[in-house]
């Protein structure tokens, strides 16, 4: 049985159903990320497990207790929210112990606790500011730090990051991630930002209007997206219509171009049938070795400097796809206008 379960768990708001019949096993230690676009039932999966939220019907088991109705105070889970919530009128230390001074755990044990939790979010030396004082990073490290004084079973984090820059958003989740790998506290992260789940999960529920469309590693939910919405979602991708030409062998054609594809299932189609394929966009390569799966004709359209990547737009028949390749100084192109052959691998060709 699984760490933290959630079985068959549906909630409606009225006649609105948010969240559709969810069914999730999640290990102990295990970071797991639900992501998706906004309104499609993460956020309010969450509260659920932290008991802001009721299930209208299913079960939530942690670590083989029924905590489906329990109220938050009745959960030993720490949450995380997208707005620092920290108390303006507390210090630092304060905020930390706020939760454990609620649990009436005496002073000596206070203090050695908030000294441990701000030694490992690095924040000894402002211990007695007040939150107007910090950085928003800081800030978020000691919402962290609150949530994890209390040695929660779960730890829940909404959005932590979205308020954040750039910079920062990548550092304080990779020290996120190093801390709870530290302390193997299992962890569901909610986010729409697919890098941040892809970069820091163990798993990664891809989720949208309120249904579960794929879970998977990040490896899995990029290489090998199982529907068209998480194709489309995670990562850039090159779509176009096709239709069946030889089931068996796996070949379709698109703008009477031949592309071969990899999928287990194509054999069950039949030939003319009329499906939609995808290439993503570093898959595609100039073609050195005649002998590939897929070596095609194109012409190139427009070429874009991305920073450390060159989107090269080619056309392939009528339909216009995007190559990316990683730049370098020495980087050869060809000229716009250009007629040229790229490949890619059966495997490449995701049929949807």
């Amino acid at each position: 049985m699984s760490y933290l379960s959630l079985e068959n768990v549906t909630k409606q708001f009225g006649d609105a159903v948010v969240v559709d019949n969810f069914n999730l096993g999640i290990e102990k230690g295990e970071f797991v990320s639900f992501l998706g676009p906004s309104g499609c039932g993460k956020t309010t999966t969450l509260r659920m497990v932290a008991g802001f939220e009721l299930p209208t019907s299913g079960r939530i088991t942690l670590d083989g207790v029924d905590i489906t109705d329990k109220a938050p105070n009745q959960r030993n889970v720490g949450m995380i929210f997208q707005a620092y919530a920290l108390f303006p009128n507390m210090t630092v230390a304060q905020n930390i112990g706020f939760g454990l001074r609620i649990r009436k755990m005496n002073s000596t044990d206070v203090h050695a606790r908030v000294d441990e939790m701000l030694n490992l979010v690095n924040l000894e030396k402002h211990a007695n500011k007040y939150p107007y004082q910090l950085s928003g990073g800081q800030q978020q490290r000691v919402s962290l730090a609150r949530a994890l004084a209390i040695r929660p079973e779960v730890l829940l984090l909404d959005e932590p990051l979205s308020a954040l820059d750039a910079k920062i958003r990548v550092s304080l989740r990779q020290e996120i991630r190093a801390i709870q790998k530290r302390l193997g506290i299992t962890a569901i992260f909610v986010t729409h930002d697919q890098e941040e789940a892809l970069s820091i999960s163990d798993r990664i529920v891809v989720m949208n209007v309120g249904e579960m469309e794929q879970v998977g590693t990040p490896f899995e939910i990029y290489n090998f997206p199982k529907t068209q919405f998480v194709a489309n979602f995670v990562g850039s991708l090159n779509n176009a219509d096709a239709e069946v030409i030889d089931p068996a062998n796996g070949i379709l054609a698109m703008d009477g171009v031949h592309f071969k594809t990899a999928e287990e299932d194509f054999a069950s189609r039949k030939k003319g049938d009329k499906v939609k394929f995808s290439v993503r966009p570093e898959r595609f390569s100039f073609a050195v070795e005649p002998k590939k799966d897929n070596v095609i004709d194109c012409t190139i359209e427009n070429i874009t400097f991305l920073g450390s990547v060159v989107r090269i737009q080619i056309k392939i028949g009528n339909t216009n796809f995007n190559m990316d390749t990683f730049n370098n100084p020495f980087l050869e192109l060809p000229a716009i206008g250009a007629k040229e052959q790229v490949m890619c691998s059966k495997e490449a060709v995701l049929v949807l």
